[in-house]
């Protein structure tokens, strides 16, 4: 079984790219985020007469998350429960047995900011249902684009970014209690390349010069853990005409 994980940055744009990405590269499960698209305008019949199951929930022209599955997607759960929030944000299902939520995690613009403290709400309230979830479901895959670079490892220039957003203090010590329910790091589980990243800025070079964050991540639950054989990024995509800013992250299960 493989799941992955991908900020498209528009689906409208990246639909192309998707459907080469799963032809080329078979994927059980694929949660995207920033499909930017509201329900009325997503690409259902296309992903369906490919032979895809699809769950999805979007607003216009921001947010938007979808899961993208080989299998029927049972279970479905959008948004948060715990927060009431009309940004479209999570999607969960469960696949073959493997309960799946897709989050894309509030940027936050700047430390201090509204949007930071939001981001700081939102992080607590996910916090709370994670928990309940991976009470519920013992195989337990929470990915998508979480916005906080874990460590100054999974960032191209740490004395640069420090005290920034994506890099707090604030934001590790949240994604850390995500960690503590006993979920893991996919990609830290192996040996991996030094300055691997998963997200790089449009501007000044970023992805030519690697001056890239590792944001886009799969935590684990300890009985999916076990299962867990290898955990990639495919930088392939962003050297694509007209990428997105991220690329997928893929965790293979025996």
């Amino acid at each position: 079984m493989k799941i992955a994980t991908w900020n498209v940055n528009s689906l409208n744009v990246r639909l192309p790219h998707v459907m080469k990405w799963l032809e080329e590269n078979p994927t059980d499960v694929l949660a995207i985020q920033e499909t930017k698209l509201t329900d009325d305008k997503f690409p259902l019949a296309q992903l369906e007469a490919a032979g895809y199951h699809v769950a999805y929930t979007g607003q216009k022209t921001y947010n938007g998350v979808a899961l993208i599955s080989r299998l029927p997607i049972h279970d479905i759960v959008k948004n948060n429960p715990k927060f009431d929030d009309p940004q479209q944000r999570i999607i969960a299902g469960t696949v073959d047995g493997v309960r799946v939520v897709c989050a894309y995690v509030p940027n936050g613009q700047a430390v201090g900011s509204d949007k930071f403290e939001y981001k700081m709400a939102w992080l607590n309230a996910f916090h709370d249902w994670i928990a309940e979830q991976a009470a519920a479901y013992p195989q337990l895959a929470v990915v998508g684009d979480y916005n906080i670079a874990p460590e100054d490892r999974d960032v191209h220039d740490p004395a640069a970014w420090e005290g920034m957003v994506h890099v707090s203090e604030p934001e590790r010590a949240q994604l850390k209690r995500l960690l503590d329910l006993g979920l893991t790091d996919a990609f830290r589980m192996f040996e991996q390349p030094e300055k691997s990243y998963s997200w790089w800025d449009y501007r000044g070079l970023g992805f030519r010069l690697n001056k890239g964050l590792r944001i886009d991540h799969l935590l684990l639950s300890d009985a999916l853990k076990q299962r867990c054989t290898a955990c990639v990024i495919d930088r392939v995509p962003r050297k694509w005409e007209q990428p997105s800013d991220h690329t997928p992250v893929i965790a293979t299960f025996s």
